[in-house]
């Protein structure tokens, strides 16, 4: 099984190195829909040069938004190879997958009492419910209120979403990253919150081991996409 996983990619060089180390990780290779390189298209075809006449395509994405459903579709269009698109790593179906809680939870440390779970943001709606869905999964998990929370576009900010905890009678709110790799966003998201009183902000997933072995279940169930 040939693995290629997909990125948004950053104009920060950080998380060009987190996906690569995610990739070299479970074995597979690197690819990114702007910013860094290479493009999907591009891996393919070294892949085809190479002798190869499959791949499977992992999506590093947490929601199915537009870079989901349209953008890594469109990437992978026209290769000669039969391509396998797995799901992305966030919730499918109203599941959240339990190694997606586990490498959250294993960010955090320290008393809380409250938790924010701090996205990117989409305008998407369904998209922004299944990080509704993961904060609520993770406020179970712990035994603590968790709100989702969104750096841009529609939705709670962190800083608003702090607040509201430490509202409600939270003491001691933390800030879980949900976010794959470092960029401008998570920054944006860790700074609202520190500045509205959060006692931490977790860093990102990164190539954790419950992440490695999140990629390969979605590879594993990854359907056919394109025909050879």
């Amino acid at each position: 099984m040939t693995l290629v996983l997909v990125a948004h990619g950053s104009s920060d060089p950080r998380a060009a190195l987190q996906t690569r180390a995610l990739a070299r990780s479970v074995g597979g290779m690197a690819a990114f829909l702007d910013h860094a390189g290479p493009r999907p298209a591009a891996v393919l075809a070294d892949l085809e040069r190479a002798g190869h006449r499959s791949a499977v395509v992992v999506p590093l994405l947490l929601t199915s938004a537009y870079h989901g459903r349209v953008d890594i579709p469109a990437a992978l269009s026209g290769s000669g190879l039969e391509i396998a698109l797995a799901d992305v790593l966030g919730p499918v179906d109203g599941s959240v997958p339990p190694e997606l809680l586990d490498a959250l939870v294993s960010r955090l440390s320290g008393p809380f009492d409250g938790l924010v779970l701090a996205a990117a943001g989409t305008r998407d709606a369904d998209a922004r419910e299944t990080v509704a869905l993961s904060a609520r999964a993770l406020g179970r998990r712990l035994g603590v209120p968790c709100e989702a929370a969104f750096a841009t576009s529609d939705g709670a900010r962190p800083a608003d979403a702090v607040a509201r905890l430490r509202d409600s009678g939270a003491r001691r709110v933390a800030t879980s990253a949900y976010f794959l790799a470092p960029g401008k966003l998570y920054d944006l998201a860790a700074a609202g919150a520190l500045h509205a009183g959060a006692v931490a902000v977790t860093r990102p997933l990164g190539a954790s081991d419950h992440l490695a072995t999140l990629v390969l279940r979605r590879a594993a169930a990854a359907r056919t996409l394109v025909p050879a």
